[in-house]
């Protein structure tokens, strides 16, 4: 039997949608309201349940259709739920005691590796390295299906994976990379495979037309 590609998967997956009431801000609560037309402001959520039991979790930013968040959760040895694992987006963090939060403080001038993806491009930031851009090199391992990212100061090493590319079984392009440096952040951009562009084209298509939970009857629906 054929393997389900990652599109035939989403598809398949029981998903839930539901919107922000208003415009983007970060952490603010759902109402579980559609939108008015005329007013696409905020964010929607898109949960996904596959048949593994794997959750994925993704926000967008409803005006621009961009992805600002992905996130996946899955069962524990014990059956229970998982913490939720960030791919895309800024990474989540507990509240903070005031020792951690003093030691946060300490170590705030470490690099801070995050996803942070446009419409046409994967792209990853690191701030906090203050280097000039020509101390970076970043490169493909297409054996290792991997990039990274060395300095000749040896100051900085950092191997990552693009999952997408995995998922939807695709080649890694050594053209499609490039990078910059300004503010002490080092930004790193991969072109998205034509491949890609029209999968996620098709996606957005059909997420549109999942209707947001409770829709106005005071009811919580999942589709």
């Amino acid at each position: 039997m054929a393997v389900p590609s990652w599109l035939e998967r989403l598809r398949a997956a029981s998903k839930t949608a539901l919107v922000q009431d208003g415009p983007y801000t970060q952490g603010k609560v759902y109402s579980y309201l559609p939108l008015p037309r005329a007013l696409p402001l905020g964010k929607r959520k898109i949960h996904y349940l596959f048949e593994d039991g794997k959750e994925m979790a993704e926000e967008y930013d409803v005006k621009t259709g961009q992805l600002v968040s992905r996130k996946w959760r899955e069962k524990n040895t014990l059956g229970g739920s998982g913490k939720w694992q960030v791919e895309v987006g800024e990474p989540t963090s507990p509240l903070l005691s005031a020792l951690e939060s003093e030691l946060i403080k300490e170590s705030s001038s470490n690099p801070v590796f995050m996803r942070k993806d446009t419409l046409s491009s994967f792209q990853w930031r690191i701030r906090n390295l203050p280097y000039p851009k020509e101390v970076y090199s970043v490169s493909v391992e297409k054996e290792q299906r991997c990039c990274v990212i060395r300095t000749t100061n040896k100051k900085y090493y950092k191997k990552f994976s693009i999952p997408d590319l995995d998922r939807y079984q695709l080649p890694l392009d050594t053209a499609a990379l490039s990078f910059t440096h300004a503010n002490n952040t080092l930004i790193i951009t991969y072109q998205k495979p034509k491949e890609i562009l029209a999968a996620e084209e098709q996606l957005q298509k059909e997420l549109k037309k999942i209707k947001p939970a409770n829709n106005g009857d005071g009811d919580c629906k999942t589709q």
